[in-house]
């Protein structure tokens, strides 16, 4: 393939002005702009962005489908100055994205002269340097990969951090939630959690304990009265108590570094409980690569089953989701289905006229 991107001249800035307003105007879904992504972020206005999902090239790993004097992401010599190039455009989507939005940057490492080089914890320490909070590092696990080398292990996993500008920022935990498998019961009258908890066991260790008083015997008791109160009403489905001396607070006994821990010792006893709605899932994602748009089109592919959680989770719906470095579009695709606008950014005109192509064929919404 041999095509070679759009110039980026007067007239495709102002068209790229005029259908980023259309955007942010909700008088379009979707645009894919062909051309440089940190002079085409320049051009977005500020704090207009509700969420960023994207995977920028790798470092010298693959060589891109545009011309050879392009000012590609991942073609530089020395890994530094890809770590500072990133940086430079991760610092102007900080700048476009709306105080309560969210980053995720998913990025996989690469082994030079025989050292991994730790390239995903580079670029995420030098986001953090420049203002990002980092708060989740999500492992892809991609459940399959390559064996190149005989003397190490296969590598089968890929980074996806989840970075905000402040700490209280858009979170629809609800959205994601996985719900129980099982649900309480009654036995002979009596509530049991899902997982068969029935409380006999806590109120037995209240009663006989020698590390609680007498008053927090009472509150304790009435404390796993609610509980169980709450599974009977529907509001859990389980729930784990821990007693100050029978159990031990869950990650460290410390009162100065864990919450827990000083519940335990402040009140003798704190609660774990699982809500009805169920669980957030966890930092380890086991979802296979994309396969149906990597056929001669493109060699890094988003799954959009990876992307379903994160743009559930942290944009709103009908808000505006950014990929500065879309391929052939799967985040914009995944973010029509979900009922969200997306825009696009690829320096290649190949590229960018495939994922126009594919998003033709999304019927929205579908999940």
């Amino acid at each position: 393939m041999n095509s070679v991107p759009r110039t980026y001249n007067y007239d495709t800035r102002q068209m790229a002005e005029f259908e980023i307003e259309q955007i942010i105007s909700n008088e379009r879904d979707y645009i894919f702009i062909c051309g440089d992504s940190l002079e085409v972020l320049k051009i977005i206005p500020d704090e207009t962005v509700h969420c960023v999902i994207t995977s920028p090239p790798y470092w010298a790993l693959r060589e891109y489908d545009v011309a050879e004097d392009s000012n590609v992401i991942g073609n530089e010599t020395d890994f530094s100055d890809y770590v500072k190039k990133l940086t430079l455009i991760f610092n102007e989507i900080q700048r476009i994205l709306t105080k309560e939005g969210s980053l995720w940057l998913n990025l996989g490492d690469k082994y030079h002269n025989k050292e991994l080089l730790g390239l995903p914890w580079r670029v995420a320490l030098s986001l953090m340097d420049n203002g990002w909070i980092l708060r989740n590092d999500v492992i892809w696990d991609q459940m399959k990969g390559t064996q190149s080398s005989k003397d190490r292990l296969r590598d089968v996993y890929e980074h996806l951090f989840h970075f905000v500008k402040r700490k209280n920022y858009y979170y629809a935990h609800n959205e994601i939630r996985i719900a129980p498998i099982k649900k309480p019961k009654v036995y002979n009258g009596e509530v049991v959690s899902a997982t068969g908890v029935s409380g006999k066991k806590y109120r037995q260790q209240i009663k006989e304990s020698n590390f609680l008083s007498e008053e927090e015997k009472k509150t304790a008791n009435q404390a796993l009265d609610d509980i169980l109160q709450e599974i009977s009403d529907g509001k859990l489905v389980d729930f784990r108590m821990t007693i100050r001396g029978e159990q031990r607070a869950f990650h460290s006994d410390n009162t100065k570094i864990s919450g827990r821990a000083k519940e335990l010792d402040i009140r003798g006893f704190y609660f774990i409980k699982m809500g009805a709605n169920g669980h957030l899932p966890s930092d380890i994602w086991r979802i296979a690569p994309e396969d149906t748009w990597r056929k001669d089109a493109h060699y890094a592919v988003f799954p959009e089953e990876l992307l379903i959680n994160p743009i559930k989770a942290t944009c709103p719906d009908n808000g505006i989701i950014l990929d500065p470095f879309s391929g052939t579009g799967s985040t914009i695709v995944t973010a029509l289905k979900l009922n969200r606008r997306g825009i696009g950014i690829d320096l290649s005109e190949h590229y960018t006229d495939l994922a126009k192509q594919r998003i033709k064929q999304v019927s929205r919404p579908l999940f």
